[in-house]
């Protein structure tokens, strides 16, 4: 794993004790803490787990506990890896014309996962049972990309369509449509709104535009979006994943395989680029989930064949 720090050159010191100072403050709520501790998980703890082949994965959450729940494009599957050992079983077997990609774990058990095909489902993470199908948006046309927990309700980002939907937390979730404004273009013919994840002021989001990459914050009320601006960075193009620990913004690059690090201003509206995580198992990571000081990431293999027998993994790399 590589770490590249943009300029100005921040001390390896600052770096790390800015990851403490903001995994302690999601820790006592001001951040996005899904993991019940942010220390060091045991050496002997894989870095590295295999996942089925073919499974064609994207998407990938994480509770408070230390299991990885990963969706599969191919038929919606999920697969659930003991992070302490790197072994897994498929949780939900999935079927012909489900899709899994963007996922978020609740603190109550329900994993909500976004479905591609204009629909989002939750399911219960204990039994990998379909819980409720939520219809977000007519099936063509859209695109239902990835998803974020923030207040009462799951926020889930269409990459085709210039809207939000809004489903409240729960066994039987009503909907709502946001849609995007502002300085918010929709683009056509491309994958537009991809990662989504709460801002640090708790009421609004931080969207990415893959194409041409770049970062938003939506008003949650009035669906205004405001082009957040890079510093350092031209853009975060390919942006897909989000995950923010604090004012600490991670954008997963999927096609570049890297993870920018950007540090959020007090108004979420300028990100500076501190740094970068590269790693020589990255074959196009897609989403990233967060446990203790580690975050985790499955490999999409976009530029690989998708074929029955394809390799997929998932990997860690320390932050």
């Amino acid at each position: 794993m590589t770490r590249n720090q943009a300029r100005p050159h921040p001390s390896r010191r600052a770096l790390l004790g800015g990851a403490t100072l903001t995994a302690l403050a999601a820790a006592t709520g001001t951040g996005t803490a899904n993991a019940a501790t942010t220390t060091s998980p045991p050496a002997t703890w894989p870095t590295e787990f295999p996942l089925p082949d073919g499974f064609l994965p994207e998407g990938i959450a994480i509770g408070r506990k230390p299991y990885a729940y990963m969706g599969s494009r191919a038929n919606g599957a999920i697969f659930r890896t003991d992070l302490r050992t790197g072994r897994g079983r498929i949780l939900f077997a999935g079927a012909a014309g489900l899709v899994a990609v963007g996922m978020k774990l609740d603190h109550d058990g329900l994993l909500y996962v976004a479905g591609n095909t204009g629909v989002a489902r939750t399911h219960d993470s204990r039994t990998g049972n379909v819980v409720a199908t939520h219809q977000l948006s007519e099936a063509t046309g859209h695109f239902i990309n990835d998803v974020t927990l923030l207040g009462d309700r799951a926020w889930f980002t269409d990459s085709r369509a210039a809207a939000l939907y809004a489903v409240s937390r729960g066994r039987s979730g009503t909907v709502r449509t946001l849609p995007l404004t502002g300085d918010w273009v929709q683009l056509p013919d491309v994958n537009n709104a991809n990662g989504i994840v709460g801002a640090p002021d708790g009421h609004s989001l931080i969207v990415v535009k893959s194409t041409p990459g770049e970062l938003y914050k939506v008003n949650t009320r009035t669906g205004h979006a405001t082009r957040i601006t890079l510093v350092g960075a031209p853009n975060v193009v390919n942006g897909d994943g989000l995950h923010r620990i604090g004012r600490t913004l991670y954008v997963v690059q999927n096609r570049l395989n890297v993870i920018s690090v950007f540090h959020l201003d007090r108004t979420s509206t300028t990100a500076t680029l501190t740094g970068s995580i590269t790693d020589p198992r990255f074959d196009v990571p897609t989403t990233a989930a967060r446990y203790a000081n580690r975050l985790y990431l499955v490999n999409a293999r976009f530029t690989t064949p998708q074929l029955p027998e394809t390799t997929f993994t998932g990997v860690a790399v320390p932050i």
